[in-house]
């Protein structure tokens, strides 16, 4: 028995030192916007750094664009690159601002090992910061796929702003 549980602790400690802790942000990928992390320390927040350039997620239910349903735009808060459509937001109750698509052409796909398995990650197609996950369980009427976004990540635009 001491020799199966000390198989099983072996299996697990080389099983730790695989791909989980490997970085894969799009390395050579050069961004239209890019900053020196000093750079972006001075343009951001501490939590939207954290989030942002570091990989971060804030806690659940704790953005107020959570339970934001005004008609606007979605934009980077590091670049002010246009990423989603209120019009495409619905409630996952998961706790984070989610939407069932991204402008064309505004998001940057990633794979990321953090948890141990692989998960899509959702980059600025302008500045590369990190915005959140990808998942298959969103809407089915529409395109069954559920950005999940920190909400630090991102600026609210309101569209009656713009009619003043």
């Amino acid at each position: 028995m001491k020799r199966f549980i000390l198989l099983c602790i072996s299996v697990l400690a080389i099983s730790c030192t695989g791909t989980a802790q490997k970085e894969g942000k799009k390395e050579g990928k050069v961004y239209a916007v890019s900053k020196t992390n000093a750079e972006w320390k001075k343009v951001l927040t501490s939590e939207q750094y954290y989030i942002l350039r570091q990989a971060g997620t804030e806690r659940p239910f704790s953005s107020p664009l959570n339970k934001l349903y005004t008609h606007g735009t979605f934009h980077c808060a590091a670049c002010n690159t246009p990423l989603y459509e209120s019009k495409y937001k619905f409630d996952s109750g998961t706790g984070w601002p989610s939407f069932d698509r991204a402008i064309e052409g505004s998001i940057d796909n990633d794979i990321d090992h953090k948890l141990g398995y692989a998960r899509s990650e959702l980059l600025c197609g302008t500045c590369g910061g990190h915005l959140g996950h990808v998942f298959s369980d969103g809407p089915r009427e529409t395109t069954g796929m559920r950005h999940c976004i920190n909400g630090d990540a991102l600026v609210f635009k309101s569209n009656e702003s713009k009619n003043e």
